[in-house]
């Protein structure tokens, strides 16, 4: 029998992650973004929510709603494991989600990029180089997180690959686009922030009173072009 590709654990009382590795892979985020489809699709009761993340998927419940209708097991946990068990041993062809192609009008500049130098001389490379490394590639979304439609995704060209601030600045404006290590993403809201800033973007990145009030997905694929 083959080993098994992936781990289930609790987190907390309420919550339940699979893991299908422990690095940045397109395979494994695919794997993590179907297997959270499924449970959209394909409700329990007690289910809350699904969350993938790089290579791993987060399912929310409701501990006591669990009990209540999977009485024949001991725990909450014990009849969500048995879900996601069947739903790795089983899996739905219909949970794949197409990926959308979204282009995002992108500004740099003296106010847009205040990091835009550091990347370049970090890099050996011209300001110009960077921008156009940076637009000339298509980047996936690997998941959300930090802040509500904060995008993480990947991965860089590694000739522009630089890591984090030293000290993070307590104020980055909505909209800032942004390198750390190998990933780029936006900043959905203001925030505090560590990672380079070399652009920005005019498009809202998270609208709360929309029906879908992230603009990007998991799965999604970016490609930045110069705003006019």
């Amino acid at each position: 029998m083959a080993a098994k590709s992936h781990k289930i654990f609790p987190l907390g009382d309420s919550a339940l992650t699979v893991e299908f590795g422990n690095v940045i892979s397109e395979e494994l985020n695919q794997k993590a973004i179907t297997f959270a489809a499924h449970f959209d699709q394909n409700t329990f009761p007690g289910y809350i929510e699904s969350v993938p993340a790089y290579a791993s998927a987060t399912l929310f419940y409701d501990p006591v709603a669990v009990r209540k209708n999977f009485a024949e097991y001991s725990t909450a946990f014990d009849a969500v494991k048995h879900l996601a068990e069947s739903a790795l041993e089983n899996p739905a062809s219909d949970n794949a989600i197409a990926p959308r192609l979204v282009e995002i009008p992108f500004h740099f500049g003296d106010a847009a990029s205040p990091d835009l130098e550091f990347v370049a001389t970090t890099n050996n490379i011209s300001m110009d180089e960077v921008i156009e490394i940076f637009l000339a590639k298509t980047y996936r979304v690997y998941m959300l997180g930090f802040l509500p439609g904060f995008s993480y995704m990947g991965e860089l060209d590694e000739r522009i690959a630089t890591p984090r601030r030293d000290t993070p600045r307590t104020f980055v404006p909505k909209g800032s686009v942004g390198i750390a290590g190998s990933q780029t993403g936006i900043y959905s809201l203001e925030s505090p922030g560590g990672w380079q800033i070399i652009g920005r973007t005019d498009n809202e990145m998270f609208s709360p009173k929309a029906s879908d009030p992230c603009y990007l997905r998991p799965g999604d694929e970016v490609r930045f072009m110069a705003a006019k």
